[in-house]
């Protein structure tokens, strides 16, 4: 919304503000709203800026030594201007008034659009009231709470000596932690004016046990976000116990051999298929590409009537769950398929106006120097009426997928993925543990095999790289059922 004129372009370089350098509060609002006016006085439809401040460090355990220990502090600023249906992306790491003023000068010069002439009137743009969910939810106090580096490095060297003492055959272990702290401020021409503090933590094992020709690699993880003592309160005795029991259990473990079986699915990181075979395709980033299966199947059935699916930020503490996303607008639940149907699409502000698609909240970036787009935050299958029982009863041979590993996944929904873990079931029961399972398969396919969900929902922490950089997300899913799919193997 624009007010009545404040001054004229040449009065731009003689301006003074008082921004706080060290935080972002309504000290930015007058210079932000004047460089907005700015934008809008040489033509852009739409100008958004979107501010950072981060304080990352991660920690490497190797054995008993802390083999390193990586800081990173960075601040900057990306601008993004709109003209029409096209736009570009900027970004600069001078939060100066002249850094600003020079990053959306570059902008504009890219749309084909000047800044105005010397006595243009320039109007400012009326933004909201800072909508801070950093003070009301206390999150200013967050990072001095967190781990030292010293804790840092003591809780993890426990957690190796603890794989020492559980595991054998150990070839090597690992302990791993990073802690990303991250302040954003949203300012828009539609009056967007929102600040934010996010803490993202995550500590895990990797254990490679070996014996002879016998091998066995097993990972496992952690997530939170919003809790500074979320390392202290690790309990990396039970992760060291599970991590090396399934390492002993998949040393000696039979190969698999290839065909197509049906497959429990177990819950947790399960939900990893789902978001990367499907979760992708329900982007608006995929329909503006054309490169999704159901980017017209709205309102029909593109999977099992008895699967239910969900994207939201809300969760407590799950990796994806943030209060606003990295374009200002306020978190939400969306519900992406019911019992089988195409409810809704993510979309981030471009994406929106680029297919009509509604936003959900679903704009995020790894930082400043990426654009947003439209990404998943906690996404998985919700809870079904079986129980766990029920699923394996109705398996006469088939193969319990407990662990997922690493995968990949083509444009339009084609995936292979690791299996880290695994069993064979023969007449409802686990019986022995197999290794080498790979799951193939495509997701308009394998959305329509998932006949049975149980009532055990789990969420598991994940990283997904995309068009905005690597983001944190929640994967997740109960386990599940998939009627055949096909497993690559010996």
């Amino acid at each position: 919304m624009l007010t009545n004129t404040l001054l004229l372009s040449q009065q731009l370089p003689t301006l003074q503000y008082s921004s706080t350098p060290e935080r972002f509060d309504e000290t930015w609002e007058a210079p932000l709203a004047t460089l907005l006016g700015l934008g809008r006085a040489a033509g852009a439809d739409f100008i958004e800026f979107f501010l950072e401040r981060v304080n990352y460090i991660s920690c490497l355990a190797e054995e008993d030594t802390i083999t390193s220990i990586t800081p990173r502090l960075s601040t900057g600023a990306g601008v993004r201007v709109f003209k029409g249906q096209a736009d570009c992306y900027v970004s600069t790491n001078d939060l100066s008034f002249a850094g600003l003023k020079a990053a959306l000068e570059k902008g504009l010069s890219i749309l084909g659009l000047q800044l105005p002439a010397p006595n243009a009137l320039i109007p400012e743009i009326n933004l909201e009231l800072l909508r801070d969910y950093a003070t009301k939810r206390g999150k200013d106090s967050w990072l001095p709470l967190c781990s030292s580096i010293r804790e840092m490095g003591e809780i993890l060297l426990d957690g190796t000596a603890q794989l020492q003492r559980k595991a054998s055959h150990i070839q090597s272990r690992r302990a791993t932690y990073f802690r990303d702290w991250q302040e954003v401020l949203v300012a828009a021409s539609d009056g967007t004016f929102a600040r934010d503090i996010r803490l993202t933590q995550s500590v895990g094992f990797n254990l490679l046990c070996a014996d002879g020709v016998h091998r066995a690699s097993i990972g496992e993880r952690a997530g939170n976000t919003s809790d500074p003592n979320f390392l202290k309160t690790w309990d990396y005795q039970e992760a060291a116990e599970n991590i090396s029991e399934s390492a002993g259990k998949m040393l000696y473990a039979d190969y698999v051999e290839s065909g197509t079986y049906p497959i429990i699915m177990a819950n947790h990181f399960g939900g990893v298929i789902f978001h990367e075979a499907c979760g992708h395709l329900l982007e608006t980033t995929q329909i503006e590409r054309k490169t999704s299966p159901f980017a017209d199947k709205k309102g029909e059935k593109i999977a099992h009537e008895n699967l239910t699916a969900l994207d939201e930020g809300r969760t407590e503490q799950a990796f994806g769950t943030i209060d606003m996303d990295d374009e200002g607008m306020p978190a939400q639940k969306t519900l992406l398929i019911e019992k089988g149907i195409l409810k809704n699409f993510l979309a981030d502000r471009a994406g929106s106006w680029r297919t009509g698609h509604p936003r959900t909240g679903s704009g995020r970036r790894q930082n400043f120097t990426f654009a947003a787009a439209s990404r998943m935050r906690n996404t998985y299958i919700a809870p079904g009426e079986y129980t766990t029982e029920d699923l394996f009863a109705s398996v006469d041979k088939g193969i319990y997928c407990k662990k997922m590993g690493g995968g990949s996944v083509g444009a339009t929904g084609q995936f292979n993925f690791g299996v880290d873990e695994a069993y064979l079931i023969e007449n409802g029961k686990i019986t022995k543990p197999l290794k080498g399972a790979i799951l193939i398969g495509e997701a308009k396919e394998i959305m329509n095999r998932i006949s049975m969900c149980s009532q055990d929902l789990s969420l598991a922490p994940g990283f997904c790289g995309s068009v905005s950089g690597s983001i944190y997300t929640t994967v997740g899913q109960p386990h599940i059922k998939v009627d055949s799919i096909t497993v690559g193997g010996r």
